[in-house]
């Protein structure tokens, strides 16, 4: 593809004047990965770009510590862009290293490149800021500084105190092997923490007096499995035990705990499942004697496209191009693409429904396709999709091939190919932002194809009434 620049959206050259410095925040936030409502030194990082470009600051967003937003600008729409910093366990890896070699064994890693996320997010609205400022133009900008996506739902709690309720767009991204629009809708999705409580006894003189609360959480796992049967076949339910009891086999144990994640492809399924399940709990400990408590951490709902978005992102991807990648570039990428399985590499070309091609880097914009399909995962954009317009691109930041949540996607987290993908992600952000505060046609068009999505259902929150952050149960871990 041949990249037109010529009367470019003036955007452009502001992402490219301060890139480099974003590049900076990115690579800070890479080498200081934090979990799911921890990450106070990025949170600070993203804070100390928003002051330091002239943003106001709000902190402490929805009582969350490491949620901020930053705004510039007055009057006029208010167009958004959505960031996140959050890292996932267990995914260290050293930068550039095309073998698996932890930084430090077992610790935590930015292996669904959302270092870069935010960074793109906040180099989008500082570019649109720039242009307000030049321009004398009304309107708003805010940059979401969103933690815990991975598992947390703080944008739900977000959506939830108020946050969005006068934003009139919202634009976001995501690192890809591939550069153009998300087209595709997420699965809704709870966490749940079930509580069982039983009777200690000695499980050999006198195994009649106790009551196992592991046998309740075995048994749950038993009906639930049974239950799959008769729930649609795109809905998920997984689990984990988090506390079995204890170590001592000849003690019945008398507390144990398990969390579920239950994904359905709406919401309002979601909340059906949800009771479902709970229903299994209460059968376990009836059958056990045991009793049990539930708490929901989480939940967040399914995400809702916008075509008039879409439309003006494909576009503006479409007049951008593909990042031009040097030989350096394709080498690394070639190196991790070493590490790779056909199985890795084909999946990336059949998520995606293309014919798989043999390329190191994508050099093309993904084509739009006319029916809306659905992705495995969840994400909680899909609360902020349910009262705000919300459109997201897909960012080049990986070798083809590359599946997130890997130690491949850590290694390539610095890298210049990365930040290639990342700076063109800011670039379409930003212009779409652009076209959104100059057009009241695609808001209108925006809000009513959101309306129409609806199919007539108002937004409820996953999140019950009550509820708050699972800060302190992340913290505690």
């Amino acid at each position: 593809m041949t990249n037109n620049h010529s009367n470019h959206p003036p955007v452009w050259d502001m992402v490219d004047a301060k890139k480099k410095d974003f590049f900076q925040l990115s690579d800070r936030v890479w080498e200081t990965p934090e979990t799911c409502y921890m990450e106070t030194q990025s949170a600070a990082a993203h804070r100390q770009m928003l002051e330091a470009q002239g943003f106001r600051v709000t902190e402490n967003v929805a009582g969350i510590p490491t949620a901020l937003i930053g705004e510039s600008g007055e009057g006029g729409p208010i167009i958004a862009f959505l960031g996140e910093y959050d890292a996932l366990a267990g995914l260290s890896q050293k930068a550039g290293e095309t073998r698996h070699d932890p930084l430090v064994a077992g610790a935590n890693g930015h292996g669904c490149g959302h270092n870069l996320l935010g960074s793109a997010s906040l180099l989008a609205a500082t570019a649109v800021k720039d242009w307000l400022q030049q321009t004398g133009k009304p309107g708003r900008v805010r940059y979401y500084g969103c933690p815990a996506e991975e598992g947390g739902a703080a944008k739900a709690f977000m959506v939830r105190a108020g946050a969005f309720e006068n934003v009139d767009i919202a634009i976001s991204w995501h690192p890809s092997n591939f550069a153009g629009v998300q087209r595709e809708t997420s699965l809704a999705n709870c966490r749940i923490d079930f509580e069982f409580t039983g009777r200690s006894a000695h499980a050999a003189a006198v195994p009649e007096l106790g009551r196992s609360a592991l046998d309740a959480v075995e048994l749950m796992s038993v009906g639930v499995n049974y239950m799959r049967e008769h729930m649609p076949s795109e809905c998920r339910i997984h689990n984990a035990i988090l506390d079995a009891g204890g170590i001592s086999p000849n003690v019945v144990q008398a507390y144990a705990k398990v969390r579920y994640v239950v994904r359905s492809p709406d919401l309002a399924g979601l909340l059906t499942l949800i009771e479902r399940v709970k229903k299994v709990a209460d059968g376990a400990a009836l059958m056990t004697e045991t009793s049990v408590r539930s708490t929901i951490l989480a939940g967040v709902s399914n995400l809702i496209v916008n075509t008039p978005l879409m439309d003006t992102m494909q576009g503006i991807w479409e007049s951008l191009g593909p990042p031009t990648y040097d030989d350096s570039d394709i080498a690394f990428a070639e190196s991790i693409r070493a590490t790779l399985t056909p199985e890795d590499i084909a999946a990336s070309w059949n998520q995606e429904r293309l014919e798989q091609r043999d390329i190191p880097l994508a050099d093309f914009i993904l084509p739009p396709h006319n029916e809306v399909r659905q992705m495995g995962g969840s994400t909680d954009v899909g609360d902020v999709s349910w009262v705000v317009p919300t459109v997201q691109a897909y960012g080049p930041t990986l070798a083809v091939g590359t599946q997130l949540h890997t130690w491949q996607v850590v290694a390539q987290g610095q890298s210049p190919l990365a930040h290639k993908g990342m700076a063109a992600t800011a670039k379409v952000m930003a212009a779409t932002g652009l076209a959104a505060l100059q057009s009241p046609e695609l808001r209108e068009a925006a809000w009513a194809d959101l309306k129409r999505r609806h199919k007539g259902q108002i937004y409820q929150s996953p999140i019950p009434e009550g509820a708050e952050p699972p800060i302190a149960a992340m913290s505690s871990k």
